[in-house]
């Protein structure tokens, strides 16, 4: 399989990478010259945001996996239309992003996304309202989109048992690592079992 990668240096994105790179042709879009760990590997140096290091980056593969992390200037919802241009310009209908635990459905509130609702600790809903409209524009775009929602991600360390769940928040959900985080997405890739869902993983 070929992979267009976002967000390969990534903590969770890294993961993601190491899984897939000695069975799969990765091209990886990055913002600096990175080392190519196999023969396979396609790096791309650019921007997310730079249509054509996008197209650069996707033309030829067979799905795309973003684990692109937010930040303050909306990089997740300003990619997203880029990204979709060109999935569609080279007929790739499959995608894998990583999301938050915020933008899946809160249990307490459920007309209520989990950042918006009395299950938020966290202060600010910056981060969770960029994964939003990413969410939004995945799910309006009629392609085979997953977009995996772990909850508090500690680096930790591979366990290899974590529950997942539709749309919501497995209950009691704490934590998840990086590792099994990273390897779900690889193995939904692989296998995909979570068509057109938002899936929460915790422990």
């Amino acid at each position: 399989m070929k992979i267009a990668l976002f967000g390969s240096t990534g903590r969770v994105g890294a993961v993601f990478y190491e899984n897939a790179r000695n069975d799969h042709t990765i091209h990886r879009l990055t913002r600096k010259n990175v080392q190519k760990k196999s023969l396979q590997e396609i790096a791309v140096t650019g921007d997310v945001l730079n249509e054509e290091d996008v197209f650069n980056t996707i033309s030829g593969c067979d799905a795309v996996v973003s684990c692109l992390n937010t930040d303050k200037e909306d990089v997740l919802s300003r990619s997203m239309p880029i990204i979709l241009k060109a999935m569609r310009q080279y007929g790739i209908t499959r995608i894998i992003t990583c999301g938050t635990a915020g933008i899946l459905n809160s249990r307490k509130e459920p007309h209520l996304y989990r950042f918006q609702s009395i299950e938020s600790k966290r202060r600010s809903s910056t981060a969770a309202e960029d994964h939003l409209r990413a969410f939004l524009m995945l799910r309006a775009s009629g392609l085979q989109w997953t977009v995996v929602c772990p909850t508090y991600l500690p680096d930790g360390e591979r366990i290899g048992k974590y529950r997942i769940e539709r749309d919501t928040l497995p209950e009691d959900g704490r934590s998840i690592s990086i590792y099994d985080t990273g390897d779900f997405i690889y193995h939904e890739l692989m296998n995909p079992q979570c068509i057109r869902m938002r899936v929460g993983i915790c422990y």
